[in-house]
């Protein structure tokens, strides 16, 4: 992470914002700050782009990949594994790729909130209704298999 930082005349910003319009198009903007400063006729605007590399930075993240053995404890793991297999199952018999269904990210959210009713499943970010009805029900039973037999463990529980 880099930052840069700019200075942008209240009068006569043109060339100033051209030139921060450019540097922000050039890589990969994770934050701006800005604050003006009002000193009379030579007022700006302050302003801090946070930034990553468009190919360096950004190529190590996108190969980045999480190991969910390091995230999940071992029985939340083994249940993350089951939701894999149902998913690379149903994947395999529709002819879809595996994140058309689920992300990995999002079974882990659904080991780790212990869902297991369809309002939790909508909760987690990027589910929708059409996954839910197409999916749901077969994820949600396994899910419910899983807890039901194993003590409760706060948030997200099924009643």
């Amino acid at each position: 992470m880099k930052y840069a930082f700019f200075s942008i005349p209240a009068r006569h910003p043109d060339d100033a914002q051209q030139s921060l319009n450019t540097f922000c198009s050039g890589c990969q903007v994770l934050n701006v700050e800005k604050e003006f400063v009002a000193d009379g006729e030579r007022s700006f605007w302050s302003v801090c782009v946070t930034w990553i590399d468009g190919d360096g930075d950004k190529k190590n993240h996108s190969k980045s990949r999480i190991d969910y053995k390091e995230i999940l404890n071992e029985q939340d793991f083994a249940v993350f594994a089951k939701l894999r297999s149902l998913r690379k199952r149903i994947a395999d018999k529709e002819g879809l790729p595996l994140y058309a269904l689920f992300s990995n990210e999002q079974l882990a959210v659904m080991v780790q909130q212990r869902v297991t009713t369809q309002s939790a499943l909508a909760a987690i970010d990027g589910v929708g209704k059409a996954r839910i009805g197409k999916y749901g029900q077969e994820f949600l039973a396994l899910l419910r298999n899983e807890y039901d037999s194993s003590p409760s463990v706060g948030e997200g529980k099924a009643n």
